[in-house]
């Protein structure tokens, strides 16, 4: 397949001249966030393993310090050393995290949160206010769901579920009344549908909306939607970036800086920040992220061409099978397909729970991107709370993560538990 415009090939976007460096990596100068490191450009992989992570000054280590420190000492009152005063505003690990999403995304600047949903949540109360309204897909995750209907509501925060896939109902949507975001995710959790990013983008710049992408299902190596005109970046570094069930992390990337600087404001102000050893972890996982999805891709389009053909499976949810119906688009603007693949079962909701109790390589439990295949009937686990909302899952749908195990084992598996 063809690479989209957005692709990481060391020419595009990342590590342009909006991509942050190193000086405020350990042993840099200045503010932490700022200047620019010898590995500012290049390819993906380049990027994903020098980017933000020069050699430790005082040691010559190749992987960045765990700076597992709560304050630091000053040079004088009002100048601390390095920019680094408390780590709650500012932590050497987490900028080298903050650096290399910010390159690989191709973004002026990067936080890195405890969790996905800080970082969604520190974005829509930076962008937002009493009153706004947001559009959303109809398909959206779970926990984004939750945040916007039994949280943000209270704050008078306004959503209204959107096909984003149909470009007709977004437009029709953004001039029925004043939209303050567009939030998007592609591939979608759990349909894997596929939005046209670029297309929104200028929807969004006609409306004086901003347009935010959720990228965790495609992760930075796959997509980039800053290049493809979004204005925000969302990510679970949870999952593919992280790629070991062992952190939990969210993350934020933009194209302004100014946005950036309110982010970071707000992010300091409410403190949910990630801690200096998850992000070595999150850093950890990044420098492998580029042959980890290489491997979930093939093994997922395996997976996929296996289910279409089986008798037990009504349908498959895969952008990289041709007859989906965002196929094209996909291959436009991803790099592969990812590891990611939902479908339903013959037989409804039972048979599905069934099919999810009955494997042995793929492990029953929720979350995703990691290097072991994991499986879940998202009605009854990750989609739970939008039971009975428009936002409501099939019951008989099932969604797998496929790993980077053998691909003849996974095949074999789900043709066991498919009976």
């Amino acid at each position: 397949m063809s690479a989209g415009s957005g692709a990481p090939d060391g020419s595009g976007v990342p590590g342009g001249s909006g991509s942050p460096g190193g000086s405020g990596s350990p042993g840099g100068s200045g503010t932490p966030g700022g200047g620019s490191s010898r590995a500012s450009r290049g390819g993906f992989e380049t990027l994903a393993i020098h980017a933000g992570q020069e050699p430790d000054p005082t040691t010559g280590a190749v992987v960045p310090p765990i700076y597992q420190v709560s304050t630091y000492a000053q040079d004088a009152v009002g100048n601390p050393r390095a920019g680094y005063e408390y780590s709650r505003t500012a932590n050497p690990t987490r900028t080298a995290l903050e650096e290399c999403l910010a390159a690989l995304e191709g973004g002026s600047r990067a936080l890195a949160f405890a969790s996905g949903m800080a970082a969604e949540d520190c974005l829509l109360r930076t962008i937002c206010r009493p009153g706004d309204h947001v559009l959303i897909p109809h398909d959206a995750y779970g926990g984004t769901y939750r945040l916007f209907d039994k949280v943000l509501a209270t704050w008078q925060l306004s959503y209204q579920p959107v096909p984003m896939s149909d470009p007709q109902a977004v437009k029709h949507a953004l001039a029925q009344r004043p939209v303050r975001a567009v939030w998007v995710e592609t591939p979608t959790n759990p349909l894997l549908s596929i939005v046209d990013i670029t297309a929104l983008a200028v929807m969004c710049a006609d409306a004086g909306a901003l347009l935010v992408v959720d990228n965790t299902f495609a992760s930075p190596y796959l997509q980039n939607p800053l290049a493809l005109g979004a204005d925000a970046v969302v990510h679970s570094t949870t999952k593919y970036l992280g790629g070991h069930s062992d952190v939990v992390g969210g993350a934020l990337v933009v194209a302004d800086p100014g946005l950036g600087e309110r982010l970071a404001f707000q992010q300091n102000a409410t403190g949910a920040v990630a801690g200096p050893f998850d992000a070595w972890l999150t850093l950890r996982g990044i420098r492998t992220l580029a042959v980890r999805m290489d491997r979930h891709s093939d093994n997922a389009l395996r997976v996929a061409d296996m289910l279409a053909a089986h008798p037990a499976v009504s349908r498959v949810f895969y952008p990289g099978l041709p007859g989906h119906p965002g196929h094209e688009i996909a291959a436009k603007q991803m790099r592969g397909f990812g590891g990611m693949v939902s479908f339903r079962v013959r037989g409804g909701e039972a048979a599905a729970i069934a099919v999810c109790g009955r494997t042995r390589v793929f492990i029953l439990g929720e979350s995703l991107g990691a290097v072991e295949s994991l499986i879940e009937h998202p009605g009854r686990m990750t989609h739970s709370s939008v039971a009975g909302s428009p936002l409501e899952v099939p019951a008989d749908l099932v969604r797998l993560s496929v790993g980077i195990e053998s691909g003849d084992d996974l095949l074999e598996d789900l043709r066991h538990a498919l009976g």
